[in-house]
């Protein structure tokens, strides 16, 4: 795969606790995914937006969203499906803490990724992300010419 372009980006996750008899266990969601122009400033990695009753989000900044040349047809289905989706794919620590450390806008990568034990959530596109992935696609993707497949005429064929 070439890569084409990369677009800095940040992710907001949420944390909440679920609680069952004595126990409380983190339950993470993706809230959305952010551009990183909008984030002068954040650095990379973790910080905390905020923290109350059992329930917390954060900003991890300074990761990418890479589009390849050769994935231009997988974004343009993914453009044109009835959820536009970028998936947030996501390493889990021992103490069940999550930290995102891709973002794709490619389904089957996604699906690749969640088939190896990490965890991947699909977030609404952005209208800024939408706009430059839409440019994207417009710019690399070729619709392949349909053939009219021609039937073989079995009634010719001596036996």
């Amino acid at each position: 795969m070439s890569l084409t372009e990369r677009h800095t980006v940040a992710v907001v996750m949420q944390r909440t606790e679920v609680r069952r008899g004595q126990w409380s266990v983190p339950s993470w969601s993706a809230v959305s995914v952010v551009a990183g122009d909008n984030l002068v400033g954040k650095g990379s990695g973790r910080s905390p937006i905020y923290e109350r009753d059992g329930e917390a989000q954060f900003l991890w900044s300074g990761l990418a969203l890479a589009l390849y040349h050769d994935l231009a047809e997988e974004y343009w289905y993914n453009l044109t499906g009835d959820k536009p989706s970028l998936y947030v794919i996501c390493n889990e620590s021992p103490d069940g803490d999550l930290a995102p450390f891709r973002v794709t806008a490619d389904h089957d990568s996604a699906a690749v990724c969640l088939e190896s034990d990490d965890q991947v959530f699909a977030v609404p596109i952005p209208p800024e992300i939408y706009q430059y992935l839409e440019q994207f696609v417009v710019k690399h993707f070729v619709p392949r010419e349909r053939k009219q497949r021609r039937r073989k005429n079995w009634s010719e064929t001596s036996g």
